[in-house]
């Protein structure tokens, strides 16, 4: 494989792993106090857990390679990004192709393996396979979002995906591993954790706007343009927060622990979105994007480990 190890890792993004990571850490966190309705011991419980992370990492870093790549196919990276492996000649096109195939077969073992440990003592057979219908989804939709013919992130799809699989699929799927049962409130967290990786998405697009509409990439921003993709992003945080505290305070209220400290990150946000909707240039957006990321994932932490009895 041509390429180093190095260039791997890069391409890799390693710092949107955290945030990748919040849907399963909150599904984790809603689906702790049922547990032994589903998975039968402690021990099991954390071995799903771990399995599906592994999972979602897995599949996060095959976006961002997947990416890396369909940047470079589709004219929207040129050479003079140096940050971008394949455009920088880096890593050939092939030698990338092949490492997301690798990786695709690695992300799909690690979700059969957790829905084996999910259901490995259940009559469940058809849900167990929806589940796997489910992982196979993921995996198509990470390398679809910029790679191949007419792919979804260049039609302005990426952010309704984003909610789709790193909100609602991701919380919603982790709770019922965990569990083995479905409820629809947890849509609700699913929305919180969705909303939020939008925003870093959509923070990624403004950043990026004029280059991607010089490329062809109709992103939501690019569609609504700079002041419209402004408002946008502020309802990201509205309608997430709001999701959150509905879910924590009026459909399990009593339940949730250290809602001080989550109280503090929902100020930090809308404090960036204040800084966003006066922002005029969008160079000082990269920074924002690493903010936002780090204390959404953050906040995911410390809800799982406040429900799970890490934190009081």
């Amino acid at each position: 494989m041509s390429g180093s190890i190095q260039a791997f890792l890069l391409a890799s993004r390693l710092r949107t792993l955290p945030l990748a990571s919040a849907c399963v850490m909150v599904g984790t966190a809603v689906a702790y106090p049922r547990a032994t309705v589903g998975v039968e011991s402690t021990d099991a419980f954390w071995l799903v857990f771990g399995l599906v992370l592994l999972t979602v990492v897995l599949l996060q870093i095959l976006s961002n390679w997947a990416n890396d790549l369909g940047d470079y196919e589709n004219g929207a990276d040129g050479a003079e990004r140096t940050d971008r492996m394949v455009a920088s000649g880096q890593v050939s096109a092939a030698a990338m192709k092949r490492a997301i195939v690798a990786l695709g077969v690695l992300a799909f073992g690690a979700g059969l393996a957790a829905v084996g440990a999910a259901f490995w003592a259940s009559t469940q057979l058809l849900e167990a396979m929806s589940m796997v219908g489910l992982g196979v989804l993921a995996i198509g939709a990470a390398y679809r979002y910029t790679a191949g013919k007419n792919p979804y992130g260049y039609q302005g799809l990426g952010d309704l995906m984003v909610l789709i699989f790193f909100g609602w699929v991701g919380v919603g799927g982790t709770a019922f591993l965990l569990t083995s049962e479905w409820d629809g409130a947890w849509l609700l967290p699913g929305t919180w954790t969705g909303l939020m990786s939008t925003a870093v998405l959509n923070l990624n697009n403004m950043r990026d706007h004029q280059k991607d509409a010089e490329a062809g990439k109709r992103t939501v921003v690019v569609a609504l343009g700079w002041d419209r993709s402004k408002v946008y992003h502020v309802l990201c945080f509205v309608l997430g927060w709001a999701a959150w505290w509905a879910f924590a305070l009026a459909v399990e209220p009593g339940q949730w622990r250290g809602m001080g400290g989550i109280a503090i990150i929902n100020a930090f946000h809308f404090s960036h979105a204040w800084r966003v909707w006066r922002c005029e240039e969008p160079a000082v957006l990269d920074s924002e994007l690493k903010r936002v990321a780090l204390s959404t994932a953050v906040a995911a932490l410390f809800i799982l480990l406040a429900q799970t009895g890490g934190v009081a």
